[in-house]
């Protein structure tokens, strides 16, 4: 096996360049995986446009990526049982110290020490090779494509914010964002028994296909008429869960007016002011409840279980398709597409 790899590496402000780098070694509790497909996240997006997001700042290069699925080549000598080489496994790239109280208790995703892939300056896996924790990786069983497998991780954060809020078949939901994940909201609304569901954008492309995946209502929120068109639909009383994904505190701000008394919230967008007011009475006197999604954990073989059963069907997401070898260029036009891509998969084969 080659000793060097293919990398794309990202110095700073659009500025990501195909490199040769040392394969990895496959330490003894590693598996050594051959990246086969990757997703690109909006927050890979984020990073070539900007050089940070949040309290993360590329000061120096790193690899993007962290939605992909690769195939074993390599087992470290005391990775525990289970998995054979040729195997093909979706990455888990939160990787947790296994050892904190949070941890223990199977939050791992709010461990304060989590190793997250693609966050600066941890590489990621925009490569032809990554080794990380026999811990961190999925059997991905054949009857689900690679590319399909690769949108594992952004169907994570979706099933992680309806498990949060406990969302049942018959319930009524309304998604604040029509971008990817929010689309992947909806597609696993659907899968959850969820019949009436309710997508809030400002775009019509992105409300049209919306649409197209099954929603039961679009909103158009360019005059700011969303809540009056909700309770409009809905005889007054708002519905049960409200999910936020836009990652816009104006949107956010929305959601207390949408949902109806008892119901609940979460919060999976990133918003882009630190702090903004929140209807505190309105919480109180609804008896709201609010959670905010700190990306996922223990949902990836339910994902998974899902897809091979065909309770889930992420394929109708997809828009664009490119080789691993145009990846500089996806970045570029990615950042200027952004209203008519939604998920970019990237194959390595």
């Amino acid at each position: 096996m080659e000793n060097m790899m293919k990398a794309a590496v990202l110095h700073g402000k659009k500025d990501l360049r195909m490199e040769s780098r040392p394969r990895p070694a496959c330490d003894a509790g590693e598996v050594l995986l051959k990246i086969v497909s990757n997703g690109l996240c909006g927050s890979d997006i984020h990073f070539f446009e900007h050089g940070k997001l949040g309290p993360f700042i590329v000061d120096k290069p790193y690899i993007p990526g962290h939605e992909a699925v690769g195939e074993i080549v390599e087992i470290g000598s005391k990775a525990k049982p289970g998995l054979k080489v040729g195997d093909r496994v979706v990455i888990e790239p939160g990787i947790p110290c296994n050892t904190c109280a949070f941890c223990r208790e199977g939050r791992y995703n709010l461990c304060e020490d989590v190793v997250f892939l693609s966050a600066p300056p941890v590489d990621g896996t925009f490569a032809d090779y990554i080794s990380i924790s026999r811990d961190a990786v999925h059997f991905l069983p054949q009857e689900i494509p690679s590319e399909i497998g690769a949108l594992v991780e952004p169907a994570s954060v979706a099933a992680h914010a309806l498990n949060r809020i406990g969302v049942k078949p018959g319930n009524t939901v309304t998604i604040l964002g029509a971008g990817p994940i929010g689309l992947i909201t909806l597609l696993m609304a659907k899968a959850y028994g969820i019949s009436e569901i309710t997508i809030v954008d400002r775009f019509a492309n992105r409300l049209s296909k919306a649409k197209e995946l099954g929603a039961s209502h679009t909103i158009d929120n360019s005059d700011n008429s969303a809540v009056e068109q909700i309770l409009a639909i809905t005889h007054g009383k708002g519905t049960k869960y409200v999910i936020d994904t836009t990652g816009s505190s104006l949107m956010c701000a929305l959601a207390p007016s949408i949902v109806m008394r008892g119901g609940s919230i979460a919060i999976v967008g990133w918003p882009e002011k630190s702090s903004f007011p929140y209807p505190i009475e309105s919480i109180i006197e609804k008896e709201i409840n609010i959670v905010g999604i700190n990306r996922y954990c223990n949902v990836f073989p339910q994902i998974i279980s899902m897809l091979k059963v065909g309770q889930l069907d992420l394929s109708s997401i997809i828009s664009h398709r490119f080789k691993f070898s145009e990846i500089c260029e996806v970045l570029a036009f990615a950042s200027t597409n952004r209203l008519n891509t939604y998920k970019i998969v990237i194959d390595h084969e």
